[in-house]
């Protein structure tokens, strides 16, 4: 191993560490505190508090994928998609891995602390436990569900937001946070469809393994179907006007389109763009749920 590593450029060595904290995750969980934050301050908070919980959140973010890279690294080195990740390649050490998730959450406490308040600090903490610890090590392996379970932690990032403004954790922070909890399984699950033989191949209980294909495409429309009235759900709370509802109402037809073509075709090429389009849909609601904020406060403002 010391000679591996020794082999390996500064260059590479720095983007890996990177590459530890799963920087694109991290910047999609970042787009969902957004919403949160300007919903919860009714506008745009004070700037420290704004930018304080975003990078706090990062942070979190960072530390959870970070100690998931320490964990999983026996079973990464055995697929294909995640062979050449920092651990199983021997570019990194494992203990770097601990290191840096360790550095991590503390940044993302003192940031929330000094930023925010000790809820929003709490959350994240606890976020990160749920991802190392009660995901990573324990329903990761045992049980076809751990995305559905696991998927809280994904999921705490407006609920962080809406904390570090409020003190408090409201319906309509729920009501994101559950938005993003719906969405993980079928964004997982279509994953995990088109790289099945590597779940296989790490002997690790992901739905297409455990209950079939079939099972996995009913699951992934019926989680879909659930999905969208909830992304539409934020209206009728008075978190959203026509700039996010109407493109939020076609991009869930979309998706909902994906996942119906996905239960009647057993076509690998469909399970791969209801996964590409899963992660833009997500990115672009939360984005537009920012941007109606945004310009809602911005009319009231002028008015």
């Amino acid at each position: 191993m010391s000679v591996a590593l020794a082999s390996v450029g500064a260059k590479r060595r720095a983007l890996a560490y990177l590459e530890l904290t799963k920087p694109r995750i991290g910047l999609l969980v970042t787009v969902t505190a957004v919403p949160a934050l300007l919903l919860a301050a009714g506008g745009f908070p004070d700037p420290v508090l704004f930018w304080g919980t975003l990078a706090g959140t990062v942070f979190a973010a960072g530390s959870a994928a970070s100690f998931n890279h320490f964990v999983d690294r026996d079973i990464d080195a055995m697929m294909r998609r995640t062979a050449m990740r920092p651990l199983p390649s021997g570019v990194l050490p494992p203990h770097h891995a601990l290191v840096v998730g360790f550095v991590l959450a503390g940044l993302a406490w003192v940031t929330l602390v000094q930023c925010a308040n000790a809820l929003a600090a709490g959350i994240a903490m606890a976020s990160i436990v749920y991802y190392a610890v009660i995901y990573s090590i324990w329903l990761k392996r045992r049980t076809p569900q751990n995305i559905v379970i696991g998927g809280g932690a994904g999921a705490s990032a407006p609920l962080i937001a809406w904390a570090a403004v409020s003190g408090r954790v409201d319906l309509p922070a729920i009501l994101l946070a559950g938005i993003i909890f719906l969405w993980t399984p079928p964004h997982f699950w279509a994953l995990s469809l088109y790289r099945r033989d590597d779940y296989l191949r790490a002997n690790l209980p992901m739905l297409p393994v455990t209950h079939g294909e079939d099972e996995t495409r009913r699951q992934i429309l019926l989680y879909s179907l659930v999905m969208v009235p909830v992304t539409l759900a934020v209206a009728l709370l008075g978190g959203s006007g026509p700039l996010y509802s109407v493109p939020a109402a076609v991009l869930g037809g979309f998706f909902i389109y994906y996942a119906v073509r996905l239960r009647r075709s057993r076509s690998t090429p469909h399970a791969v763009r209801l996964f590409r389009y899963s992660i833009l849909y997500l990115f672009l609601l939360f984005v537009l749920m920012a941007a109606d904020v945004a310009v809602r406060t911005l009319g009231v403002a002028g008015a």
